[in-house]
């Protein structure tokens, strides 16, 4: 490997980011001409486009005519806090936690609301807890795919059909590339800025008419934010599932994500986008097979994501070196394949194993990945050499 050739073929685009992440391939501004700006939001066409954008969500996945789609703020990350500030504490609880943004959820049920009844299962970066061990009389909070491991639930096979408690599920970094049994869930949340390539700051949540009803029968004991407030006089703020945002959403932002999910149309809807992303997941995979030095964290193919790639090191020179180096080693890695513009961003989560984490979404293309590889092998051949 130390004597390795530089490759010839860099990827036409090195935006391999786990969020956010590529633009649909051949965006420009251009595609942004028509947003509806220096008006308000709360105008007719204003919120025909923000209804727009529910509705067109509705159609591609699938979701159920009597589940409320709404768009709210703060990125996958609000939307997620507003189900936890509004719904728990009404049953017993329990959090499933096996990389950061899950253990981010525990934190909020555990340490800032506080309740006594809530259970947090755990596991470690690159596996999954023992899912058919899940009690449904409780709610059950959980991430369908583990953007910073790289490791997501294999089906919904697990989620009682006859479940008492809430399948509250953050699905950033899976809709779009995976299929979602909207029936097993009641609270599901994604961000734009993910699996569609669109811009940041706004969330879309989803409620079952399980989720309406906790909503509309059970008041938290604690005070609730502005942003997080979704019924008035103990019924639903049907507005806000109407394209009524609680605040002032980026029009330029919702422009985006309508040409992203025209895009998506135009590839086949959500089988085009699973398709690539399968493909895209596919040459990482081949490439895996034949390495020496490279291997998924999650072993387990069924539990594998195919959005979050995240890879680990398993060569010994660099097994051998201490957590720190090899923290250091990673990261000289990814600068070495970032100087050489074969791929930005692609370091591992900051609190996950050193390693790489390459995105396979549907907007990446899948002959920038398949250029991507040989790069790998080269870059760390140059680590080799260089590192100190």
């Amino acid at each position: 490997m130390t004597d390795l050739m530089r490759p010839e073929r860099r990827p036409n685009s090195p935006l391999f980011s786990s969020g956010p992440c590529a633009k649909r391939p051949g965006w420009s501004p251009e595609a942004l001409n028509n947003a509806f700006l220096g008006r308000s939001h709360r105008a007719a066409e204003g919120k025909e486009r923000l209804k727009a954008v529910i509705e067109e969500h509705r159609e591609i996945l699938g979701i159920p005519a009597d589940y409320k789609i709404g768009i709210v703020p703060g990125s996958d990350t609000g939307a997620v806090e507003m189900a936890l500030w509004s719904m728990m504490g009404a049953r017993p609880s329990t959090i499933l936690a096996w990389e950061s943004f899950g253990s981010g959820w525990a934190t909020d049920v555990v340490k800032q609301l506080k309740l006594d009844d809530a259970e947090v299962v755990t596991a470690g970066y690159g596996e999954i807890p023992d899912l058919n061990t899940v009690d449904w009389k409780r709610d059950v909070v959980f991430t369908w795919n583990g953007t910073t491991s790289g490791v997501r639930v294999p089906n919904g096979d697990w989620i009682a059909d006859d479940r008492e408690g809430l399948a509250i599920c953050d699905a950033t970094s899976a809709v779009f590339a995976m299929e979602l049994p909207w029936e097993k869930l009641d609270v599901v949340t994604w961000s734009w800025q993910k699996v569609l390539g669109g811009e940041a700051a706004h969330g879309m949540l989803v409620l079952s008419p399980r989720a309406v009803e906790r909503l509309e029968n059970y008041t938290p004991a604690w005070p609730l934010p502005k942003v997080f407030r979704m019924t008035k006089g103990g019924k639903l703020n049907e507005g806000i599932f109407r394209g009524e945002t609680i605040n002032t959403p980026s029009m330029l932002a919702v422009e985006d994500v309508l040409d992203a999910l025209k895009w998506v149309k135009s590839i086949g809807g959500l089988k085009g986008t699973v398709e690539r992303a399968n493909a895209n997941t596919k040459v990482i995979s081949d490439f895996v097979a034949a390495s020496d030095w490279l291997d998924f964290l999650a072993e387990d193919e069924m539990i594998r994501s195919t959005t979050s790639v995240c890879l680990k090191i398993t060569d010994n020179w660099f097994t051998d070196l201490s957590d720190e180096d090899q923290a250091k080693a990673a990261k000289s890695l990814v600068s070495i394949l970032a100087k050489e513009g074969a791929a930005l961003d692609i370091g591992a989560y900051r609190d996950a194993p050193a390693g790489l984490r390459i995105w396979a979404g549907s907007t990446v293309e899948t002959d920038d990945l398949a250029a991507l590889m040989p790069w790998l092998d080269w870059g760390y051949a140059e680590l080799k050499k260089t590192f100190k």
